[in-house]
């Protein structure tokens, strides 16, 4: 029972407080990543397969993310400095601050997690045998084929097993 929650723990995430005793009050057999599944709002644990079939729209999704931050970097400098920019001025700069919010929101409305966004770093909640963890891609990635559980972070990632479907 060493995953289960004892008595004295409080656990962060994010720099907010997720979790204690008090919280789990009723739920006895709730685990730690229960508890952060349940603080950060993941609603959807994936398998393999399931990222792996969803990973085109990501990368479609991803491209033109990458693009936009790209030409909002580009505009933003010209502005910064009062030159003047081929992409537009101040309202081309906040319609491609709110495209880029829009693609950026549609990842956790489809149980995905934003780690980063220069370079996009994105989560899939999972189970990988009975271990909870984070399929874990990469911008520029061609294939989903990492995870990392879930207190391990980036600096820990692993290959996903050739026999994991």
């Amino acid at each position: 029972m060493a995953d289960c929650v004892s008595e004295c723990e409080i656990w962060w995430v994010a720099g907010r407080r997720i979790g204690s005793v008090g919280a789990l009050e009723g739920h006895p057999s709730w685990t730690r990543a229960t508890v952060v599944r349940q603080a950060v709002g993941v609603d959807h644990i994936f398998t393999v397969k399931q990222a792996r079939a969803i990973l085109p729209d990501v990368q479609t999704r991803a491209s033109e993310l990458i693009t936009i931050r790209a030409d909002l970097v580009e505009l933003t400098t010209a502005l910064r400095h009062g030159a003047p920019s081929p992409m537009g001025g101040l309202a081309d700069a906040k319609a491609l601050e709110a495209r880029l919010n829009e693609l950026a929101e549609w990842f956790p409305a489809h149980g995905i997690q934003v780690k980063g966004i220069a370079p996009l770093l994105l989560d899939f909640p999972a189970k990988l045998d009975s271990d909870d963890v984070l399929l874990c891609w990469l911008e520029g990635e061609q294939e989903l084929g990492w995870y990392h559980r879930l207190a391990h972070g980036f600096a820990g990632r692993r290959r996903i097993p050739a026999e994991v479907p």
